[in-house]
């Protein structure tokens, strides 16, 4: 995914990449991420990130088959750190997919879309929760 197309995705709740009639990976932001979550249930994607998700529930979680990456806010009263985390102990569990949560700390829910540009911490964190989707997504997509 380059940085133009990740632009594009920042702009919306998801952001799917299809090639050759074949998607490939998705990216789900806030209400977006329970979709994308929704999506790693099948064998549609091979990569799944969701950022800053909504309500996901631990029956979706369980059912994930898609490496799925799961980039949380400390602030969030959406989707808490302390449910992301029991997410990443689920997920852990199973051997079928690979999973990572991580947990951004001093910042709220949305802050890797929306921000304020001239503060350095705020866009530090942003950038780092995007490249650590893009190395996601170039870890597991072939």
């Amino acid at each position: 995914m380059t940085t133009k197309r990740l632009r594009r995705c920042q702009s919306s709740d998801c952001c799917f990449e299809k090639q050759r009639g074949v998607f490939h990976r998705a990216a789900g932001f806030c209400w977006g991420g329970v979709v994308v979550t929704r999506l790693a249930r099948s064998d549609d994607i091979q990569a799944a990130v969701v950022l800053h998700p909504g309500r996901i529930s631990d029956d979706e979680i369980n059912e994930v088959k898609t490496p799925i990456a799961i980039l949380g806010a400390e602030i969030d009263n959406s989707s808490p750190p302390e449910r992301l985390k029991h997410f990443g102990k689920i997920l852990s569990a199973k051997l079928e997919s690979d999973s990572y949560v991580k947990i951004f700390p001093g910042v709220a829910h949305g802050w890797s879309t929306i921000y304020n540009v001239e503060d350095e911490a705020a866009v530090k964190s942003a950038e780092e929760a995007h490249g650590d989707m893009l190395n996601w997504f170039t870890k597991y997509v072939k």
